[in-house]
């Protein structure tokens, strides 16, 4: 028997994004296999819980699914401190979304105050590729490497949250990403509270 200790390590990760991008979809289809049409707004923010095994440790990943109404923007501070990494969703179909990632990139930096500001891992996610058929669509893929560029080479992922396309892709990168964002400030979280660690049941703030 291995008698060896797995080290458990938690990861904050926070996904933003304008109201209706699909960030509670993305979520529940990545954790859950479950997607639904009828998702109310998030109120203040939520987390959920999902495991996986990663470079020999097992790591959970504590999601927070962020309302994307800006009367909640101030409610930030105290959900975004302590991320390991944060998710930016838009929806290809509605360039308005796309056009308000830099604020809620700067809002992000300027709330969660990382200890490296320049070096803290962003990713981006542009969602509903699968409306009509990309028929629809209007932010293109170049415009988003474009905007990733500028930024410093973010990764990138176009996804669907309906079809389950790219989803644990995108979430397997935030993993890798926060992990390696945790080793460069070296800090660890030894073990996780019994409520955390069982929330197979939704935790967070409803505030």
């Amino acid at each position: 028997m291995n008698t060896s200790m797995k080290r458990r390590t938690l990861l904050k990760v926070i996904l933003l994004g304008d109201s209706g991008v699909g960030k509670t979809s993305l979520m529940n289809q990545y954790v859950y296999k479950k997607f639904s049409q009828h998702y109310k707004a998030t109120i203040g923010a939520d987390f959920v819980t999902k495991e996986l095994h990663i470079e020999e440790k097992l790591v959970t990943l504590q999601i927070w699914d962020t309302a994307g109404q800006e009367r909640f923007q101030s409610l930030g501070g105290a959900f975004y401190r302590g991320a390991d990494c944060c998710v930016l969703v838009y929806d290809v179909n509605v360039p308005r979304t796309f056009d308000t990632l830099n604020n809620w990139r700067d809002e992000f930096l300027k709330q969660a105050d990382p200890t490296n500001v320049e070096g803290f891992p962003f990713i981006l996610v542009g969602n509903k590729i699968d409306v009509d058929g990309g028929n629809s669509r209007v932010v293109t893929e170049r415009q988003a490497r474009e905007w990733c560029a500028s930024k410093g080479n973010l990764p990138y992922f176009e996804t669907s949250a309906k079809e389950n396309y790219n989803v644990d892709e995108a979430f397997l990168c935030v993993a890798d990403i926060a992990l390696n964002n945790e080793h460069q400030q070296d800090i660890y979280f030894q073990g996780i509270s019994e409520t955390v660690s069982e929330v197979e049941q939704r935790g967070g703030c409803a505030c």
